[in-house]
C-alpha cells in the first residue's frame, strides 16, 4: 500500500513540475531561461584565453551551404603573410532560431582583425539582451583564434553555432 501511495506522489509531483516549467517556457517565450546574475565580461576576461566550456559543434555543423549570402569584396592587394586573402568577406546568413546570424570578416596582412554582425537576432528584447553579451565574445575569441574554431558561449548557443557557421563561410572565401 506505501508503494502505491509513493508512486501516485511521484506522479503528481512530476506532473506540477511539466506545469511550472510549461508556464516558465510561456512567460520567455520560449526563450532559455539565464541566470539572473550578470554575466557581462571584464575588457580583461574577454582578451585574456577564456574558454567558455561548451561542446563545439561537429564538422556538419560548421559546413557552409548558401543560404543568403553576398559574396565577398576584396580591397586593394598586399603582402600576404597569414593564411588567408586580404579583404572583406561576407558568410552565409545562419539560422538561430530566433533569426539568422550573418558575419563579414575583415582579413588583412593575412590575418583576422575584425568581425562584423551585419544580422542577428532583434526581435525579441531577450534575444537583444542574450546577443549584447554573446557577441562581443564571439567576436574576440574568433579574432584570438584566428579561425572560425572558438567556443559556444553559454546560453546562446544557437547564436553561437550560427556565428561559426557564418564565419566559416566567410573564412572559406578568404582561404589561400
Amino acid at each position: 500500500m506505501k508503494k502505491y501511495f509513493a508512486s501516485i506522489l511521484l506522479i503528481v509531483t512530476f506532473a506540477i513540475f511539466v506545469v511550472f516549467q510549461q508556464k516558465s517556457a510561456d512567460n520567455n517565450n520560449g526563450a532559455p531561461s539565464l541566470a539572473s546574475t550578470d554575466i557581462t565580461p571584464s575588457s580583461d576576461s574577454v582578451n585574456s584565453n577564456t574558454s567558455f566550456p561548451q561542446s563545439k559543434p561537429n564538422s556538419s555543423s560548421t559546413s557552409s551551404t548558401p543560404n543568403n549570402s553576398t559574396n565577398s569584396s576584396s580591397t586593394t592587394p598586399q603582402t600576404n603573410t597569414g593564411r588567408y586573402k586580404n579583404g572583406t568577406f561576407t558568410g552565409t546568413s545562419a539560422d538561430a532560431y530566433y533569426g539568422n546570424v550573418q558575419v563579414q570578416a575583415t582579413v588583412k596582412n593575412g590575418k583576422i582583425t575584425d568581425v562584423q554582425f551585419l544580422d542577428h537576432p532583434q526581435d525579441r528584447s531577450r534575444s537583444m539582451m542574450i546577443n549584447n553579451q554573446s557577441m562581443p565574445m564571439l567576436r574576440s575569441e574568433a579574432i584570438q583564434a584566428q579561425s572560425a574554431n572558438v567556443d559556444a558561449v553559454s546560453g546562446a548557443t544557437m547564436t553561437s553555432e550560427a556565428f561559426i557557421q557564418s564565419l566559416q563561410s566567410a573564412l572559406d572565401q578568404a582561404a589561400n
